[in-house]
């Protein structure tokens, strides 16, 4: 899963980068109102966490272009402790929910989870898919019961594949999903062939059907298999 954290103070920024990315998110930072509204314009994501009081502009205008873009992140407000006027703007503008500084870091994290879980896959708790089963908290993965070790980034692979069902996914979506605005300096996109090669193979392994197909000329699309 994918983020983007908009703040301005260094310190709370490096701890909640440091934190999110080490229980597997791929996050990036815009630290004022200009760098923040480029991101949001150029690139997807799961979910933006943002400070309303930014250098350059407020993140309520932030939610605004979200919104106007029809983006389909999740949005959570980051309020100073006494702004209850900011907070219901927020919500009523468009953010899915807010949270006050100063916050722990674990509440963050569930907030974020959560917020996940309702807009991607209708706030369930286990992921399904016919025989597939992820367990959205603890992120283990099953087929027919079978638990099937993935590394992390198969494991997003498969749940930005299920999120997607029958849209064709290019190469090019699925590395900015994998390794977000870093994919721009990679060499080449072979490695998603890898990726998928070896998520494949490890779900067939444990009997199940291969729902993923390759669509030539434009990359590859999570399906029923054809009859």
């Amino acid at each position: 899963m994918k983020l983007l954290l908009v703040e301005d103070e260094k310190h709370l920024a490096e701890s909640v980068i440091n934190y999110l990315t080490h229980e597997g998110y791929i996050c990036e930072w815009a630290d004022d109102f200009e760098k923040a509204s480029e991101k949001i314009q150029l690139f997807l994501y799961d979910c933006v966490l943002i400070d309303i009081t930014l250098p350059g502009g407020t993140g309520l205008n932030l939610v605004r272009q979200l919104k106007r873009q029809d983006a389909e992140a999740g949005i959570i407000v980051i309020s100073a402790k006494n702004s209850l006027d900011d907070k219901i703007m927020g919500l009523e503008i468009g953010a899915d929910d807010y949270i006050t500084k100063p916050f722990h870091l674990s509440e963050l994290n569930a907030r974020i989870k959560s917020l996940i879980r309702r807009r991607t896959f209708h706030g369930k708790q286990d992921v399904v898919f016919r025989e597939i089963t992820i367990q959205t908290d603890s992120l283990e993965v099953s087929v027919n019961q079978q638990v099937v070790v993935l590394t992390k980034k198969e494991l997003d692979l498969l749940l930005y594949f299920i999120a997607n069902q029958n849209r064709v996914l290019t190469k090019e979506s699925i590395a900015e999903h994998l390794w977000g605005e870093h994919a721009d300096s990679l060499d080449s996109l072979d490695f998603i062939y890898t990726h998928i090669k070896n998520l494949r193979k490890k779900l067939i392994e444990k009997g199940c059907s291969d729902y993923i197909k390759s669509v030539y000329g434009m990359g590859y699309k999570f399906t029923e298999p054809t009859k």
